[in-house]
């Protein structure tokens, strides 16, 4: 397993683990819900689109 794989599966489960983290906040509700919802979806679309880069420079590394 090579260093951008490992990047990239790392980044993947990163963006699951703030998404799960987001949906049991919203499902939980309450004070902290609405301190930190907006910081987890923030959190998670910048941890997708590192991930979703990383993804298409390993695409691009395996066809060069």
């Amino acid at each position: 397993m090579s260093l951008l794989t490992l990047i990239v599966v790392l980044a993947l489960i990163a963006t699951v683990a703030t998404l799960a983290w987001g949906i049991g906040s919203m499902a939980m509700g309450g004070s902290y819900d609405e301190k930190h919802s907006e910081q987890l979806m923030f959190t998670r679309i910048g941890i997708q689109a590192f991930a979703f880069v990383m993804l298409l420079v390993a695409v691009y590394l395996s066809v060069a």
